[in-house]
């Protein structure tokens, strides 16, 4: 019984000191870091964002040294988006994959990333699932209808004109307030669909 009682309390200890002493302060030093590149990134320096400066380490190197950490994530979500306004959507497609946006606020953009991405490269039908997951969140009035177009638009290149035209109407129905209403009745009628 005392060798059970020692080997739990060591465990305890164990996972204990592993938390306080390397997890807690390395999850510090990862939102330290990310902080830094994410200011680049919003100054539109994608390069210091993706490599650092230097002397700050950018969004690669943050997934490449705290990988498993929070900030490492997000670091993946910000390298696809770096990546995909580089033009480089091989690798916007990779780091936004790896991006777990459960439970994130930027859970659905990266999704409608993940699109634009696919969209590019000629994966038309892995871009509209991408899109329409983006667009799942029925209370998001402001991106819901858009990721909702861009599946319609993608629809009207795979000459898939019905489910272009649900999707149009979706839009036009449930979003009337939106900006892309605006033009469902224009698109509609482009595809022979005349009905208010």
């Amino acid at each position: 019984i005392n060798n059970v009682l020692i080997a739990i309390l060591a465990a305890v200890v164990g996972i204990f000191g592993y938390i306080r002493f390397y997890k807690g302060p390395r999850i510090e030093k990862a939102n330290d870091a990310i902080f830094r590149a994410q200011t680049y990134f919003g100054m539109d320096s994608l390069n210091w964002a993706l490599n650092g400066d230097g002397n700050n380490l950018g969004f690669l190197k943050i997934i490449d040294k705290f990988s498993g950490t929070p900030a490492a994530n997000l670091a993946q979500y910000y390298a696809g988006v770096c990546f995909l306004k580089k033009g480089d959507y091989k690798n916007a497609e990779k780091h936004l994959r790896a991006f777990d946006g459960k439970g994130s606020m930027v859970t659905t953009v990266a999704k409608g990333a993940l699109g634009d991405a696919l969209m590019e490269q000629g994966k038309t039908d892995e871009a509209i699932q991408s899109y329409l997951d983006a667009a799942s969140d029925q209370d998001n009035t402001l991106l819901t209808p858009l990721y909702l177009e861009r599946a319609g638009l993608a629809y009207e290149m795979k000459n898939k004109n019905d489910e272009a035209i649900k999707i149009y109407r979706r839009i036009r129905d449930e979003f009337p307030m939106s900006m892309q209403a605006r033009n469902m009745d224009k698109l509609l009628a482009r595809l022979g669909d005349y009905n208010p």
